[in-house]
């Protein structure tokens, strides 16, 4: 056999190894999940942040993993969410112990039922209110408290995103706006800039967006992003680096919304890279953790896309708001 076919069919068995899904088990719909906390790494510093806590959740539920976004809805409690269209609500490991609810984020008789790929959800304490952005539709869903879908609305500046790129990344600020981010690139060629809007009042009631582009980290895709106490935002950044077996690379990077203006070109400062000896899976969930006196700490979640070589794990992350680097006085 030529070799370039037999390394072409070699190349094409890893990757079907690799991607392999879980064998069907018989349906179970039991609200049970099992954190197990992992030993963690030996060096536990990257950047200003310190890894703390590691865990792998796991579920014979039907509906566990997937999970793109991740909200803390209460002191203690986790509420992720997944490209299934289903919620998980947890205790936090070393909160108080509390149920564990699976649900769906929409009835099964929706019409936006079978495209419930959630890849993204704002979170606002004072209302309960949740919004979440669907890949494959452009859709916006805004939650009222209790969980329940008060507006579904298509986002027609969303429409050229893509079916797999959409509205990977999304935060409701401190002051009303909403910020975006696209998962795809902003061109065929370009690795940094992403598309990406910004609304001064909330999208679901028709407040109109600006375009803009957000320049990560080249080569890197924004998976999740949440607001800081002092009004800048933590971005996660992820790299597939090899798809047979799945390897990602992660970073975290830090932007001012002050600095967004429509048209122009929003830029972050890389804070860490998370890589080895961290465990290196595919991070696209952030939640922000308020500690007092300045101290943070960052609940990072992984999807497992249904690979047998893929986890859910849970990080979580402390760190300083004063060995981040100085916010800047916004363009006037």
């Amino acid at each position: 056999m030529a070799r370039p076919l037999l390394t072409i069919m070699l190349a094409l068995a890893l990757l079907a190894v690799t991607w392999l899904r879980e064998a069907p088990a018989p349906p179970n719909f039991d609200n049970v999940l099992t954190i197990t906390p992992l030993d963690l790494p030996s060096q536990r510093q990257k950047g200003p942040f310190t890894l703390v806590g590691l865990w792998q959740l796991t579920s014979p539920n039907m509906v566990f993993g997937g999970y793109s976004a991740l909200v803390r809805p209460s002191p203690g409690r986790l509420l992720a969410l997944s490209d299934r269209g289903t919620t998980l609500a947890f205790s936090a490991p070393g909160a108080s112990p509390g149920p564990v609810v699976f649900a769906r984020v929409l009835p099964v008789n929706s019409p936006y039922q079978r495209n419930r790929d959630v890849e993204s959800a704002a979170w606002h304490a004072d209302s309960g209110r949740m919004w979440l952005g669907i890949e494959g539709r452009g859709t916006l869903v805004r939650m009222r408290p209790g969980r329940a879908a008060e507006v579904v609305r298509n986002m027609p500046e969303w429409r050229r995103w893509g079916s797999n790129t959409g509205p990977e990344a999304m935060v409701r600020l401190s002051d009303g706006r909403f910020v975006v981010l696209c998962e795809c690139r902003s061109g065929w060629f370009d690795g940094v800039n992403h598309p990406a809007f910004v609304y001064h009042g909330d999208p679901a009631e028709g407040a109109a967006g600006q375009a803009f582009d957000f320049a990560g980290a080249e080569g890197y895709r924004p998976t999740d992003m949440a607001e800081l106490p002092d009004g800048r935002v933590l971005v996660v950044m992820r790299r597939l680096v090899w798809p047979a077996p799945a390897r990602f690379a992660v970073k975290l990077m830090l932007a001012d919304p002050d600095r967004i203006a429509a048209g122009k070109v929003w830029t972050g400062t890389e804070l860490a890279d998370l890589g080895g000896p961290w465990p290196a899976e595919d991070y696209e969930a952030l939640a922000i953790e308020e500690l007092g006196d300045g101290q943070i700490a960052a609940w990072i979640m992984s999807d497992e896309n249904e690979a047998v070589s893929q986890r859910v794990l849970l990080l979580r992350l402390e760190f300083s708001l004063f060995d981040l680097p100085p916010k800047q006085k916004a363009p006037g």
